[in-house]
Formats: C-alpha cells, sequence, structure tokens
C-alpha cells in the first residue's frame, strides 16, 4: 500500500474552447500544487499537513474558486467556506480580484449571484467532504445538488455496505446519483487507489500516487 494524492480546482461548464491564457496558468497551479503535494508525502509528513500545504496552494491562487478566487455575494462581499482551515487573518479584500469582480457582475446579469450567507457543500460533512477508513472524497460542482445527493458519504457507503472498490462507488454516484451536469469529486482510498470521475463539462484536477502515475486534465480523458 502507498500513498496517493488528488486534488481538484473545481467542475462545471468549461469550454473546450477556453483561452489559452486562462487554460495554461490553471494547469501550471495544478501541476504546481500536486507537485508540492508529493514532495511533502515523499518527506513522510503527515495527511493532515500535506492537505493544508496544497489547500494553501490552491487558496492562494485567483485562478480557482477557494481563497484569493472566491465567487463573490451579491453584495460583492466574500464568504468562504472550509473544511481544514489554519490561516493567518486579513482583511477580506485581499481576497477579491479583478477576475472575481466581472463575475460577479456577470452572475447578477444572469441572477445566477450567490445570496450572502449561503453555506455550500463543502463544510457539511458527508455532502463535500468525507474521509473514513476506506477512502476520502471531495466534491465539486454545483452546490445544492451535491448536499441533496450525500455526494461524498455515498461513495464511502457503497464500498463499506456494497462491497464496491473506490472507482465503481464513486462513478455510480456521479453517473447515477446525481443529475449530469452538476457533480465530480477526486477520491483516494486507503489502499493509495485515485480516482476522479465528473459529470460536468470539464474539471480542474490532478493526481499522484507512489508507484509513479501522475494526471493533470481538465476535460475527459479516456480513464477519470
Amino acid at each position: 500500500m502507498g500513498w496517493a494524492i488528488a486534488l481538484h480546482g473545481g467542475a462545471g461548464d468549461i469550454p473546450l474552447t477556453l483561452p489559452t491564457e486562462r487554460r495554461v496558468p490553471r494547469e501550471a497551479a495544478l501541476r504546481h500544487c500536486l507537485q508540492i503535494g508529493v514532495d511533502a508525502l515523499k518527506a513522510h509528513k503527515s495527511a493532515l499537513d500535506v492537505v493544508e500545504l496544497v489547500v494553501r496552494e490552491l487558496e492562494n491562487n485567483p485562478h480557482f474558486n477557494a481563497g484569493r478566487g472566491s465567487v463573490l455575494t451579491s453584495e460583492g462581499t466574500v464568504e468562504m467556506q472550509a473544511f481544514i482551515m489554519d490561516v493567518e487573518t486579513v482583511d477580506s479584500s485581499h481576497f477579491i480580484t479583478p477576475e472575481n469582480i466581472e463575475r460577479l457582475k456577470q452572475a447578477k446579469e444572469a441572477n445566477r449571484v450567490q445570496m450572502v450567507g449561503r453555506i455550500g457543500d463543502t463544510p457539511i460533512i458527508g455532502a463535500g467532504t468525507y474521509a473514513n477508513n476506506l477512502c476520502a472524497v471531495s466534491a465539486t460542482g454545483k452546490g445544492e445538488a451535491i448536499i441533496r445527493g450525500t455526494v461524498a458519504r455515498d461513495v464511502a457507503a457503497l464500498m463499506e455496505f456494497k462491497g464496491l472498490s473506490l472507482k465503481e462507488a464513486a462513478a455510480y454516484v456521479v453517473e447515477e446519483s446525481v443529475p449530469r451536469g452538476n457533480v465530480g469529486l477526486v477520491a483516494v482510498s486507503a489502499k493509495g487507489e485515485v480516482t476522479m470521475p465528473f459529470n460536468t463539462t470539464g474539471m480542474f484536477r490532478a493526481c499522484a500516487t507512489e508507484d509513479g502515475y501522475s494526471e493533470i486534465e481538465i476535460w475527459p480523458s479516456v480513464q477519470n
């Protein structure tokens, strides 16, 4: 049994025509964050320390909807949610970027803006996040759909009570339990297996295992 790491930068309607100036820095960020995690694992850091190191990098990168890249609320403010969080408190303006402001403008015009006080799936155990002695799961996509589908917990439950493999359980939840266009997830098993299925157009994702396998992708590949 070896180590494994998987991370995502969000799932959604990511067009295949995503401009190079938007695609390349995101791919580079995924590669950078993955390498940080791999180096920490090779240095025998604890799983918690590795997660914190990688998430910190993702949150400090304005290209992802987390930390500095957080989606703004209808009031133009930042309200973040996290399952593991231990960072220095800074003024909320630190997290507002020009791209976020433009996204807020577009969301208001389309009447798809996030309301102040909304709680998404991320901090809800069993919805956006779950871990036990069989696997660890992190979901991404449309929060309400993920919460209704108890996505993360269902993957673990299918492994525990149905005897499904990590890949089988994750694929079933993504393809059968949640409507298409709503969810993606990354998951690792206690055996060092990794899977990253999604039913959206794309999902920024990366993974690596101790045996040397690694993957950095946005759109569907031959094997998720």
